[in-house]
């Protein structure tokens, strides 16, 4: 008889859900309107360029959010792996929005060097909205710099936490990667924005506002580019690092009666992992024991809350080594 799936609330999922993309979202939302107002007043098109950016972000982070909570949901009969690609489906959606974004503020640009706009006044009020704009983006930042760091199972303190994230962002989830891109983005915009106020105010260079506007442009198409690269081989399935191999292996090999991993797959799908194996056992074991020795090594697999689930096989060791740690491949 079939077991019926346990059923989620949507409460329970929205909990679950990445929590870097909701701060994100609502961080974002409040700095694009409050740079819309300064664009709109002081007529900077770094302003607005810095305004289009943020919206872009608020609407991908809101999109990836949903996509994350959604990823949350239990296997069912119809989809027995889960539904940890959906993420990356909501991540494509974000490229596309970051790429029409990005396509704008560069004709913006562009049409600001051709046709230079002096600056109206409200150098002050732009200064506040971009030093507001750094303070709660860089704040986000440092939140996904420590989350990337704890989804990699890594330890990490003080300024160590920024190498650590650029380091380890492959292991992070899609929709963790993709604030920690945009959010770098985020501030390097911030800043350019600044600079391009300050000069347009106290000089006649009126055309660096287009120049930075561009800038900024292609910083959201780079955004584009890497996100949509990692999320486009999520969806065709991609294998997990080699520092996840090796901890499954380690766990594999920590159960005595294990002398030898024949094969394994490890897929990974949105955060989340799928485990494939066939495992050597000594000589000499009954079918019952070979069976617990199978059933222990798959349970010590599954208490890692990052693998969904795990599918072993069982062979007689063969004399032959046939594991080879990723490093020495």
């Amino acid at each position: 008889m079939k077991s019926v799936p346990e059923r989620q609330s949507w409460m329970d999922l929205v909990k679950k859900g990445n929590k870097s993309s909701a701060v994100a979202m609502a961080g974002n939302a409040v700095i694009a309107g409050t740079k819309a107002v300064a664009a709109a007043w002081s007529g900077s098109g770094a302003m607005f360029a810095s305004a289009m950016h943020s919206l872009a972000d608020a609407i991908n982070q809101g999109f990836v959010f949903i996509g994350s909570v959604l990823a949350e949901k239990k296997p069912t009969r119809q989809f027995p792996t889960g539904f940890g690609r959906v993420i990356n489906i909501f991540c494509m959606i974000a490229v596309i929005v970051v790429t029409v974004m990005a396509y704008e503020t560069i004709r913006e640009g562009w049409h600001l060097i051709q046709h230079p706009v002096e600056s109206s006044g409200g150098i002050g009020l732009n200064a506040a909205v971009l030093l507001i704009n750094l303070v709660i983006d860089g704040a986000i930042l440092v939140k996904v710099m420590k989350e990337i760091a704890a989804e990699a199972r890594v330890e990490a303190r003080g300024f160590g936490v920024m190498a650590s994230s650029f380091k380890n962002v492959g292991r992070a989830a899609p929709p963790t990667r993709l604030v920690f891109y945009e959010d770098l983005v985020a501030v390097s915009g911030a800043l350019l924005a600044m600079i391009a106020v300050v000069v347009t105010a106290l000089t006649a260079f009126d055309a660096v506002d287009g120049v930075v506007t561009i800038l900024i442009g292609l910083l959201m198409v780079g955004v584009a580019f890497r996100v949509g690269y990692d999320n486009m081989i999520g969806l065709i399935g991609v294998a997990a690092p080699k520092e996840v191999e090796d901890k499954v292996a380690a766990i594999i090999f920590g159960e005595r009666s294990v002398t030898d991993i024949f094969q394994m797959r490890i897929l990974q799908e949105g955060r989340y992992y799928h485990v494939e194996g066939l495992i050597e056992l000594e000589p000499g074991l009954s079918l019952a024991d070979a069976d617990d020795i199978k059933f222990k090594v798959r349970d010590k697999l599954l208490r890692d809350t990052d693998i969904a689930d795990v599918t072993l096989g069982i062979l007689e060791d063969n004399g032959v080594r046939n594991w080879v740690p990723a490093e020495s491949r």
